[in-house]
């Protein structure tokens, strides 16, 4: 039985600091490369290296517009996000390269475990970037009808005027995109996977869209697990390392083969407000020896509202609801006792002087996550600066959500068995 597993490579903040990958390199057997959007090999780096406190403010910013789309996912409805004068693009974190059509077409797309359908620029669309798909030359693409079951399967399905194309619009981020639902080849590395249905894209609004579109991981009936059950059986894990480690190399395997066996699990839940986020039962957190004061509404797991605590990738720095962050805080700083307390951008715990941080816990249903220092605190450059890498989830919209991101996830492996309804999380040097 061929073994799929995908091991990613994962290029992180600092790699334009020296770090030179090759970035021609080929996808091998089902070895497949993920690239930071940061990274030398990403077309969408900045074009201007950023200082490190630009760069902390750039990544608080984007956060706070994935915080509140993600909360107007579980609202159903639309939210743009805000941004004090910076030109923001909430964009997940990572791309992959992936191949479309007969013969293959390759494109850099956004890997994003919060949404489901496939969708990349094609040929013709208003508003994407310059890199396209061109349909007209996969001999293997066709458009989807109205009465194709997958037309049910997206948002706002509508026919176009022949009744021969399924075309659904949503919003991403402070986005709108227009979409004809389509099938093609898909390959990721030598995988193929053929009739695999996605959007094609026609028009879009907004600076949200991953320039060369995007591969959703979630778990709906359009995502890529749901998809390639047969391939992956709807299991995947990824390991992010530490963004100062040197190699900056982490791990994401696809299908259930040669997942850990020493792994501790906390059910994943599912919420009907929006059934393909990762949702999972935080009952408390934490700080040193001391379990908070969090008041249980603000971490309960609420199918009505679409409350609780998701595991995101594309969300870079934790957010809590704000009692729950003020409680982790205020038992922080207590405990680092050093009274000159400062603030970056949305991070209002920083230090100019050395400290010794507790460890932070979530307690999880079945299962405690017991984070280092390494993962609570970012440093600047020079060391002069030191921030509590959490922040309170954003004040500007009714945010009920949790968000445990990918500096809290980094050097463990965080195992994602939806057959089994179950999330394992363990301790891992990515590196």
């Amino acid at each position: 039985m061929k073994t799929h597993i995908f091991s990613l490579v994962f290029f992180l903040f600092s790699v334009a600091q020296g770090l030179n990958p090759k970035c021609e390199t080929q996808d091998q057997g089902s070895n497949l490369q993920v690239f930071h959007i940061y990274s030398p090999c990403s077309p969408f780096r900045p074009s201007k290296p950023l200082s490190w406190e630009e760069d902390v403010l750039q990544t608080q910013a984007k956060d706070q517009a994935r915080l509140q789309y993600l909360s107007s996912l579980v609202a159903k409805k639309s939210v743009v996000p805000i941004a004090s004068g910076r030109q923001i693009v909430q964009s997940p974190t990572y791309i992959v390269r992936a191949s479309i059509g007969t013969p293959p077409q390759t494109l850099l797309m956004a890997m994003d475990t919060s949404n489901d359908a496939a969708w990349i620029p094609c040929t013709g669309c208003l508003g994407c970037s310059s890199t396209v798909f061109d349909n007209a030359k996969s001999t293997t693409f066709q458009s989807l009808g109205c009465q194709a079951p997958q037309c049910k399967q997206v948002q706002n399905p509508s026919c176009d005027g022949s009744g021969n194309t399924c075309i659904f619009n949503m919003t991403y981020g402070g986005s709108t995109i227009a979409a004809n639902l389509s099938q093609d080849t898909f390959t990721l590395a030598n995988d193929s996977v053929s009739s695999y249905t996605f959007g094609c894209l026609q028009k879009t609004t907004g600076n949200s869209v991953p320039p060369q579109g995007l591969l959703g991981l979630g778990r709906g009936p359009l995502s890529l697990l749901s998809q390639t059950q047969d391939l992956y059986q709807s299991t995947f894990s990824y390991c992010l390392p530490n963004f100062r480690s040197a190699n900056f190399s982490g791990s994401l395997r696809l299908g259930p083969v040669g997942q850990p066996v020493r792994i501790k699990y906390t059910p994943l839940l599912k919420n009907p407000r929006r059934p393909s986020l990762y949702f999972v039962n935080l009952i408390g957190i934490r700080v040193g020896n001391k379990v908070v004061d969090i008041p249980p509404s603000a971490i309960a797991f609420n199918p009505t509202t679409g409350g609780g605590t998701i595991i995101d990738s594309g969300t870079v720095f934790t957010r809590l609801v704000e009692p729950a962050y003020v409680a982790v805080r205020d038992e922080f700083r207590r405990r680092v006792k050093v009274a000159n307390v400062t603030s970056l951008g949305g991070f209002d715990t920083c230090y100019t002087v050395p400290i010794v941080a507790p460890t932070i816990t979530f307690l999880f249903t079945n299962m405690n996550v017991t984070l280092p220092q390494d993962n609570l605190l970012i440093h600047s450059t020079a060391g002069s600066i030191t921030c509590l890498a959490m922040a309170s989830a954003p004040d500007n919209v009714n945010s009920v959500l949790n968000v445990i991101a990918n500096m809290q996830q980094q050097n463990h492996r965080i195992l994602f068995d939806v057959p089994n309804s179950r999330l394992g999380v363990a301790r891992e040097l990515c590196t």
